[in-house]
């Protein structure tokens, strides 16, 4: 079993420490870290982000960092209060660090709700051209994956690679871009050996029968992330209180070995790491005991986060983290979601139904810190959202593909105006604790000016028309791929959108096909009551029928 714990590190680890196990510099560690073409595609899609007369960030000329649009401030949980954002770096290097899964089950959409969060901050830090290295961990031993294996009949390890896989192609699906290194607690038994001896000597954790126990009582800090006092604690409220500890509040560093449980060997016996002690380590490992960003859901904030603080600055009492950034809980109708209510959602489930940007819409819809209600209403309204979005802006491609542009750059004034804007209003939300609601509904002007261009008689009348649809679609294409919106193809999109609609309606696009000969042939025949109820009949299954010149066509609602 020693053996089989023992895995080989990861390329990651060894790429991002030198033989004496000094760190490397994040520019040279990040320019050694491959990426899959896919993301690849979706950090540098095919054209530019941006052609329009307002740059997305400014940049400098000479490698170091430039003067940045806007100052970006974000709320931190342990002053609580919002601050400016300034990294410890001169040169603006970002270092941020996010509690991963533990992979023993499908995530659900609690797990979107924050890597959808996190993903958005790592794109909007790069938009201000921050240099980020964003670690991001797996949990992959863990009492729970454990437990899992054993109802299985499965080895842990297979167990944890196989849910950790599913969370990738779940990532990947939501269009989260993948975080700079994401390391695996197996990988690094070394590191978190380590750092318990260095807790040990300075005489903040005690041995117990081959346990590690952290020592809250030699902590005096303890509860300054959480606000809580060691009074509050109430130990035992979810595992059965160790008597041997010699405060109830005390927290396993290291476990002694269990019949038929991986484990390591280590200097107090055989056996593995505490859940808290994990993420200590390992972010110590990859930024370094002080960094600028650590962050996870609410639900961290204690214990796992405070004991995080507690260890870490035990080990090295030089490590501070400059701020705590939490996502809020999700709700399912109105309730908490959790399996004993049986309102738990995977995202799995949800991308059966529905687009998985549709998912990723609704979460944006809500700032990040509030709590948010999901209800397939909601997520309903987010997809058709999504699809007038998109509808809107493949018009607009294929208008200024098919049509010729007048020769020189200028634009309307009006055009201008409005590009300016939505400039404006998407850098003051996002720099303001990243509201991207408010950044979702500073293109709905955009998006209604561009429609009128394309389909009212007045609109396609205005000078300069195709360029100032072509430079409002750029714009929107920048906000839309810093929140992590931006399709590959318009058309694509649209169509997996109407797919997820009939399945949805439980109807085929023949079926709807029918429809609208039926409903054409009505209307000739002037028998306008029908063709209305036909109408009906699809948009009560969320199928919208357009009239237009070149006939009817269908979408989503």
């Amino acid at each position: 079993m020693a053996a089989a714990a023992r895995r080989a590190p990861g390329l990651l680890p060894l790429l991002l420490s030198s033989p004496s196990g000094a760190r490397i510099p994040l520019r040279r560690a990040l320019s050694l870290i491959p990426l899959p073409r896919s993301y690849r595609l979706l950090l540098h899609p095919a054209r530019p982000f941006s052609t329009s007369p307002f740059p997305t960030s400014a940049s400098a000329s000479n490698g170091a960092a430039a003067e940045r649009t806007r100052e970006l401030h974000l709320y931190n949980t342990k002053s609580r209060k919002k601050e400016h954002f300034r990294p410890r770096a001169p040169d603006g290097e970002v270092g941020m660090y996010v509690c991963g899964v533990t992979p023993y089950d499908d995530s659900h959409i609690g797990h979107a709700r924050a890597y959808v969060a996190f993903d958005v901050l790592y794109r909007y830090l790069r938009y201000l051209d921050y240099e980020v290295c964003y670690v991001r961990n797996f949990t992959d031993i863990d009492d729970k994956i454990i437990a899992r294996a054993n109802q299985l009949g499965e080895d842990p390890f297979s167990l944890s690679k196989r849910f950790s896989d599913d969370f990738l192609s779940d990532m990947a699906n939501l269009q989260c871009l993948p975080p700079s290194v994401e390391p695996r607690v197996s990988d690094h038994i070394d590191q978190i050996i380590n750092m318990i001896k260095q807790i040990l000597d300075n005489n903040c954790a005690y041995v117990v029968g081959g346990d590690v126990y952290f020592s809250v009582d030699n902590f005096p800090e303890y509860g300054e992330l959480s606000g809580r006092k060691l009074d509050d604690n109430r130990a035992g409220e979810r595992v059965a209180v160790d008597e041997r500890k010699r405060n109830p509040a005390d927290f396993a560093l290291w476990k002694a070995a269990k019949d038929g449980e991986p484990w390591w060997d280590s200097p107090w016996g055989p056996g593995r790491p505490g859940w808290h002690i994990e993420c200590s380590a390992m972010s110590a490992h990859y930024l370094g005991h002080s960094f600028d960003i650590h962050g996870g859901g609410e639900d961290l904030i204690f214990p796992h986060h405070e004991n995080e603080i507690a260890q870490s600055r035990a080990a090295c009492c030089d490590s501070s983290i400059n701020y705590w950034i939490h996502n809020g809980f999700v709700n399912v109708n109105s309730q908490k979601m959790s399996k004993s209510l049986g309102n738990f959602v995977t995202i799995r489930k949800v991308i059966e139904m529905y687009h998985p940007l549709a998912l990723r819409m609704f979460l944006l819809g809500t700032h990040y810190r509030s709590p948010i209600n999901y209800t397939i209403e909601q997520l309903n309204v987010a997809s058709d959202r999504l699809y007038y979005t998109y509808q809107t802006l493949r018009d607009s491609e294929e208008s200024c593909q098919q049509q010729q542009k007048n020769s020189g750059d200028s634009l309307p004034a009006n055009t201008l105006n409005y590009i300016q804007k939505l400039h404006d209003e998407f850098e003051t939300s996002m720099s303001d604790d990243l509201h991207t609601s408010v950044a979702l509904a500073a293109i709905s002007e955009p998006l209604k000016v561009m429609n009128d261009l394309l389909h009212t008689r007045k609109g396609k009348k205005q000078e300069k028309r195709l360029e100032s649809l072509a430079a409002l679609e750029e714009k929107i294409r920048v906000v839309l791929s810093v929140l992590g919106l931006l399709p590959s193809s318009y058309h694509e999109a649209l169509q997996q959108l109407r797919e997820k609609a009939l399945r949805r309606a439980s109807i085929t696009e023949e079926h709807v096909l029918q429809k609208i000969e039926e409903r054409t042939a009505a209307r000739k025949a002037k028998q306008y009551e029908k063709s209305d109820e036909i109408r009906k009949e699809l948009a009560s299954v969320g199928i919208a029928l357009m009239d237009g010149p070149d006939g009817t066509t269908w979408g989503t609602l």
